[in-house]
C-alpha cells in the first residue's frame, strides 16, 4: 500500500510537466496575438515591441517554457496579463466557489443517481425500470445551456422561486439551480452505472444464500447488493467531480458564478498566457489528486483489492 502510494505521488510531477509541454504548445497554436489584444488596435510597432519584451514574448518559445517551468519550481504561477494579480492568488479566491458548487452537484447526482439507479434493478423491466431509462437518457442528451436556461425560465421567471443568477453571498437558493444543471448529466450516467452494477450484484450466488437465510430485501439490497456494487459507482462520481472542480464554464457563465470556469474562459477570451496555463496545471493536479483518491477508495470498498496488491 505505502510502495503504491509513493509511486503513484511520485508520477505526478512528470504528469503535470507533460501537460504545461502539451498546453504551452496548443497556445501558440491559437490565432491572434495577445500583446496586440493588450496594446490596442492603434498601437505603434514600438509600443507593441515595448510589451512584448516587458512580458517575455520576444524570446525564443523554448527559453520561454523553460522560464515559465523555473518559474513553477519557486512555487508562483506568474501573473496575469491584464490584472497583474498573481494567477496563484486568484485560484484561492475563485477555487471554494467552484468547489461548493461542484460539491453541491455531485451530492445532488449522487444522491439521486444512486437512488434511482438500484430502484431501476430492483424494479427490473417494470414500468419503474422503463420511465427511469427514458428520464436518464434525457439527462445525457440534454445540453447543460439548454438546460439551464429552461431551470432559469420556469423556476425564477416563471414561478419567482429561486433567483436567476448570482451567487447570492452564499445563500443556498443562489445554489439550486446551478447546482441541479451541472449535476443533471452525473445523475444520469450515475443512474445508469448503478443499475447496470446492482443487476450483476443481484445475480450473484451470495444474494440467494442471504434471501436463504431470511433477510429482508430491503436488507439485502442495501447492504449486500449496493455495497458490492460501488466500486464502478465510487470511480464516475470521482471522476466526474474532478472534472467539475476544474470549473464549469458553460453553467458558471449563465448563472454568473465566480469560479474557475468563468475565470478560464475570461483568459481564453484575452488570450491571458499565465491565466490559461495556471488554471489548466491547477486543474491537472486537482484531477490526478481526485483519481488517487479513487484508487485508494478501492482498498476501502473491496477487502479483495486490498488484498491482491498486497499479496
Amino acid at each position: 500500500m505505502g510502495y503504491y502510494l509513493l509511486k503513484r505521488v511520485l508520477l505526478f510531477i512528470p504528469t503535470l510537466l507533460g501537460i504545461t509541454l502539451i498546453t504551452f504548445v496548443l497556445m501558440q497554436a491559437l490565432p491572434g496575438d495577445p500583446v496586440q489584444g493588450m496594446a490596442g488596435e492603434r498601437a505603434t510597432a514600438e509600443t507593441i515591441a515595448r510589451i512584448r519584451s516587458e512580458l517575455g514574448q520576444d524570446r525564443p518559445l523554448p527559453l520561454q517554457y523553460l522560464g515559465y517551468v523555473k518559474l513553477l519550481a519557486t512555487g508562483e504561477l506568474g501573473r496575469s496579463y491584464y490584472t497583474n494579480r498573481k494567477i496563484s492568488d486568484d485560484l484561492l479566491q475563485k477555487f471554494p466557489n467552484t468547489l461548493r458548487l461542484a460539491l453541491a452537484a455531485m451530492l445532488f447526482a449522487s444522491i439521486f443517481g444512486i437512488g434511482l439507479g438500484t430502484l431501476a434493478a430492483v424494479k427490473r423491466g417494470t414500468n419503474w425500470d422503463r420511465v427511469i431509462a427514458f428520464v436518464t437518457v434525457g439527462g445525457i442528451s440534454i445540453p447543460v445551456f439548454w438546460l439551464g436556461l429552461a431551470l432559469m425560465l420556469v423556476f425564477s421567471l416563471y414561478f419567482r422561486v429561486l433567483p436567476p443568477s448570482g451567487m447570492g453571498n452564499g445563500r443556498l437558493e443562489y445554489l439550486i439551480l446551478p447546482a441541479v444543471t451541472l449535476g443533471t448529466f452525473s445523475l444520469s450516467y450515475i443512474a445508469r452505472v448503478t443499475r447496470s452494477s446492482m443487476l450483476e450484484s443481484l445475480s450473484q450466488p451470495y444474494i440467494a444464500a442471504a434471501r436463504a437465510k431470511g433477510l429482508s430485501e430491503t436488507r439485502v439490497v442495501l447492504k449486500h447488493a449496493l455495497k458490492n456494487s460501488l466500486i464502478p459507482i465510487v470511480t464516475l462520481i470521482g471522476l466526474d467531480l474532478g472534472s467539475y472542480l476544474n470549473g464549469a464554464v458553460l453553467t458558471e457563465t449563465i448563472f454568473g458564478w465566480d469560479g474557475l470556469g468563468r475565470y478560464a474562459l475570461d483568459g481564453i477570451l484575452k488570450r491571458d498566457y499565465p491565466v490559461i496555463m495556471g488554471v489548466v496545471l491547477f486543474g491537472a493536479f486537482v484531477f490526478v489528486t481526485m483519481n488517487l483518491l479513487v484508487d485508494l477508495s478501492y482498498h476501502l470498498l473491496d477487502p479483495r483489492v486490498r488484498i491482491k496488491s498486497e499479496t
